[in-house]
């Protein structure tokens, strides 16, 4: 695959997340991927997580800054923003207006036409 072909897959599976078509990650993801982020496991772990972050952050929204390929790898950098509106995580931060501007860097690898890290 070129370098723009792996970006390509990148930028929708982001377009996914962002529309709620979840049901299209299983074009893009790998049955066996793995986020090292987020800790997730499996397509359908990913899925779920989704799910389940998308009722805290219900106007979840991520937008690509930078996008860098180099082999079978994709380097991209988001700017996500949402608005908090229930405690999802122990963790969780958001400001006091329930705002969320992240800035996150996420490593892909692509094999055989889909992510799998």
């Amino acid at each position: 695959m070129s370098l723009e072909e792996n970006k390509a897959i990148i930028r929708k599976g982001i377009e996914a997340v962002n529309e709620r078509n979840l049901a299209l990650l299983d074009e893009l993801m790998a049955s066996d991927f793995f986020d090292h982020t987020l800790q997730t496991r499996g397509l359908e772990g990913a899925k779920q997580f989704y799910a389940l972050f998308f009722k805290g952050f219900p106007d979840f929204h991520m937008a690509i800054e930078d996008i860098v390929a180099e082999g079978d790898k994709v380097w991209v950098r988001l700017k996500s923003t949402g608005t908090h509106r229930r405690i999802l995580f122990a963790n969780s931060f958001w400001q006091d207006d329930g705002t969320s501007p992240n800035w996150q860097e996420n490593y892909n690898k692509i094999r055989q036409h889909k992510t799998c890290s």
